[in-house]
């Protein structure tokens, strides 16, 4: 279990911000854990753990724009809370209701399709000129709502709400900048939840020092993953990554309809 947990977290690590979806890798890799005789239990548990590792990079990488926030930056603490609204509705229906969603290779799959095409569509619109501080709440929620669908395995948080902020007149950093402080009460409060169930619960089946290292090595591979990402968004690299995606989601389709 602990090589299992261990790779994993490097894919979180990676995928978390490479516009390629972590949770669809996660889930893919899990499902391929299974199909080799090595299930994991409590999927979404792991996955969720592993995405508070990643959560711990973006606060190290923006500490200093996290700062802001108190000062010249506090405007957008609201803008925050009004994109943040989308996923926290779509996360407690979805875990609720439809849990095999969240843990269904084939919806990863068909979500990479989407994601690819998502990316392709940004080579032709490089943002505009506006700040975070400078968005409308109106712009706030459609990011929010590219980032509620991205729940959904396969399609890309931060790809979606980094495309969604191109696409109403975000400068390039602006918009990473944006996503990925609006990923930290995302993750942050599904990750509070799922700590709080754990430890009501008395831990599941997964030891806890198991999920702390998986955590803490999704964390250091993170880092690196996102001062990656935005050398490659500021070079207008971004539609690159859909050569990855798209044919990783025709191979997951092809895996689980006929293989």
């Amino acid at each position: 279990m602990w090589l299992e947990i261990i790779l994993l977290a490097i894919v979180q690590g990676i995928a978390e911000f490479l516009p390629i979806s972590s949770s669809g890798h996660v889930v893919v890799g899990m499902a391929l854990c299974d199909q080799l005789g090595h299930p994991l239990d409590e999927k979404l548990t792991v996955n969720i753990v592993l995405h508070l590792g990643t959560l711990a990079a973006i606060v190290v990488f923006y500490w200093k724009r996290i700062v802001g926030l108190l000062g010249e930056d506090r405007r957008v603490i609201g803008l925050l809370l009004v994109g943040s609204i989308p996923a926290g509705v779509a996360g407690l229906v979805l875990e609720k209701h439809f849990t095999a969603v969240l843990e269904d290779p084939l919806t990863a799959g068909l979500m990479f399709l989407v994601t690819g095409l998502m990316l392709l569509w940004s080579a032709r619109h490089e943002g505009g000129r506006t700040t975070c501080r400078e968005l409308g709440y109106g712009q706030a929620l459609l990011i929010g709502l590219a980032q509620a669908v991205a729940i959904l395995p396969g399609m890309s948080r931060s790809g979606s709400t980094i495309v969604a902020g191109l696409g109403v007149g975000l400068r390039r950093d602006e918009a990473a900048t944006f996503s990925f402080l609006l990923a930290i009460p995302a993750i942050g409060g599904a990750g509070l939840l799922k700590v709080i169930e754990l430890a009501r619960d008395g831990g599941g089946s997964v030891p806890i020092s198991l999920l702390a290292v998986g955590a803490t090595v999704s964390f250091a591979v993170g880092l690196v993953s996102l001062w990656w990402l935005v050398r490659w968004l500021q070079r207008g690299w971004l539609h690159h990554f859909a050569w990855w995606v798209i044919p990783l989601g025709l191979i997951v389709i092809a895996w689980r309809m006929f293989g």
